[in-house]
C-alpha cells in the first residue's frame, strides 16, 4: 500500500520476537534503503548475511549493500556539489539517488532547493509536494511552494497552500504574514474580475492598477494586470489608452495572444486596418483555433477593403464609437453646409449633390442600429455588390430622390418637404 511508515513497527516488533528472521530484516533494510535511512539498512544488510541467510537472501542483501554504498557515494557528492554552488551536478547527483531513495524527503527539498537556484520553480514545487508528504507536520515545505507559486503568479494556489501550513501551525509567522498578502492580493483580482464580467471596466482598471501597488516586486501580477487594463481600455472604446498599453505588455511578452487581440481591436476603433490585421494574424500563428481571432481578422479585412471605398463615419466626421446624438448633430451640419439649394453656379451645385447624396446615405446608414452594425463588420448596406447581388444599389439614388426631406429629423430622410431660401 506504500505506508512505509506504518510498516516499519510492524517490521521491527517481528524481529524482536524473533532476531534470527532474516526475510523481516531484508524487508526492513529495503524500506529504510528507500527512506534514505543508509546506515540503518546496511545494518540490517550485514546482520542478514551474519544469520546464516539461504542463498538467495545472502545475494539480495550483498546487492543492496552494495546499491546502498553507491548511494553513500553519490549522497555525499551531491551535498559538495550543492555547497559549491554547482547546482546542475547536484541535481545529476540526487536524480540517480531518489531512482532509489524515492522517499527520502529531505533528498527532495534539498533537489527542490538546487531547482529554485536554477530558475526551475515548477520542478522545485513537484519535489517539496513530495516532501510534504513524505514529512509529517512538513510547514516549511507548504510554505516555500506558497511563495513558488505566488512568484510564478498564482494567486489562488499561493493562498491554497498556505492555508495548508496554517493548518499545521496557526501560528506559523511566516506563513501567516504570506497568507494576509496572498489574501488582499487575491481579493482585489477577484474584485477586479468581477468588474469586468459585469462591464465596469473603468472601475476593474482601477483596482488592477492597486494589484500593482500592492505587489510591485513580483513583474507576473504587473505584466497580468496590465494584460487586463488592456483588455478593459479596449472594451471600454478608448483605444489611444488601451494601445499603448497593449504594447506595453507585447514588449514583454511578444507572443501574448490576449494583448494581441485586445490591441487589434483598439487598432480598429482607430482606423489602423494593417495594424489590427497584422496583431490578429501574430496571435493566430500562436492560436490556430481560436475563432474570436479568425473572425476579428476577417472584420479587420473587410474593414480595410471597405476603408478604400466609401467609408461613413468620415463622410460625417465621427469616430466609429461615436453615439446616435453625435451622427445627427454631424449630419445636420453638414446637411446645412452642402445642400444644393445653397449654390448657384452649376459645378458647385452638382458637387453640392454628390455630397449631400454621401451625407444622407451616411445618416441613413449609421442611424439605423442593423444598418450600422452591417456597416460595423465590413459589409456596405447600400451596396449592391457588398450585399451579393440583391437587387439595385439605393446608394446610386439620384439627387432627385433625396430631395425634400427635414435634415433636422432624428428619423428616415423622407418625412417632409424643406425648403431653403
Amino acid at each position: 500500500m506504500g505506508k512505509s511508515k506504518a510498516a516499519l513497527p510492524d517490521l521491527t516488533k517481528v524481529i524482536e520476537l524473533k532476531m534470527d528472521f532474516t526475510a523481516a530484516r531484508l524487508q526492513r533494510g529495503h524500506l529504510l534503503l528507500k527512506q534514505g535511512k543508509l546506515d540503518e539498512a546496511e545494518d540490517d544488510f550485514k546482520k542478514v548475511l551474519k544469520s546464516n541467510p539461504s542463498e538467495n537472501e545472502e545475494k539480495e542483501a550483498q546487492s543492496q549493500l552494495i546499491k546502498s554504498d553507491e548511494m553513500q557515494r553519490l549522497r555525499s557528492q551531491a551535498l559538495d556539489a550543492f555547497k559549491n554552488s554547482d547546482y546542475i551536478a547536484a541535481i545529476i547527483s540526487l536524480d540517480k539517488i531518489l531512482e532509489v531513495c524515492v522517499w527520502d524527503a529531505e533528498l527532495r527539498e534539498l533537489r527542490a532547493e538546487c531547482y529554485i537556484k536554477e530558475g526551475e520553480p515548477r520542478k522545485a514545487i513537484s519535489d517539496l509536494k513530495a516532501a510534504s508528504k513524505l514529512k509529517n507536520d512538513n510547514t516549511e515545505a507548504f510554505y516555500k511552494i506558497s511563495t513558488l507559486y505566488f512568484q510564478l503568479g498564482d494567486h489562488e494556489l499561493s493562498l491554497s497552500e498556505v492555508r495548508e501550513c496554517l493548518k499545521l501551525d496557526q501560528d506559523h509567522k511566516r506563513c501567516f504574514a504570506h497568507y494576509k498578502h496572498v489574501k488582499k492580493l487575491n481579493k482585489l483580482i477577484e474584485s477586479a474580475e468581477e468588474l469586468i464580467r459585469d462591464g465596469r471596466y473603468t472601475d476593474a482598471t482601477s483596482k488592477y492598477e492597486s494589484v500593482m501597488k500592492t505587489e510591485p516586486s513580483v513583474s507576473e501580477y504587473t505584466i497580468r494586470s496590465k494584460e487586463r487594463i488592456c483588455h478593459c481600455l479596449s472594451k471600454d472604446e478608448k483605444p489611444v489608452e488601451a494601445i499603448r498599453v497593449c504594447s506595453e505588455v507585447l514588449q514583454m511578452e511578444p507572443d501574448n495572444v490576449n494583448a494581441l487581440k485586445d490591441r487589434a481591436e483598439a487598432y480598429l476603433i482607430e482606423e489602423m486596418y494593417d495594424e489590427a490585421i497584422q496583431d490578429y494574424e501574430t496571435a493566430q500563428e500562436h492560436n490556430e483555433n481560436d475563432q474570436q481571432i479568425r473572425e476579428g481578422l476577417e472584420k479587420a479585412q473587410r474593414l480595410l477593403k471597405q476603408s478604400q471605398k466609401r467609408d461613413y463615419y468620415k463622410i460625417l466626421g465621427v469616430k466609429r464609437n461615436a453615439k446616435k446624438q453625435e451622427i445627427i448633430k454631424a449630419y445636420r451640419k453638414l446637411a446645412m453646409q452642402w445642400h444644393p439649394d445653397n449654390f448657384q453656379n452649376e459645378e458647385e451645385k452638382k458637387k453640392a449633390e454628390k455630397k449631400f447624396i454621401d451625407i444622407a446615405a451616411a445618416k441613413e446608414v449609421l442611424s439605423d442600429p442593423e444598418m450600422r452594425k452591417k456597416f460595423d463588420d465590413g459589409e456596405d448596406p447600400l451596396d449592391a455588390e457588398s450585399q451579393q447581388g440583391g437587387g439595385g444599389s439605393p446608394f446610386h439614388r439620384s439627387w432627385n430622390s433625396w430631395q425634400g426631406f427635414n435634415p433636422f429629423s432624428s428619423g428616415g430622410p423622407f418625412r417632409f418637404k424643406f425648403h431653403f431660401n
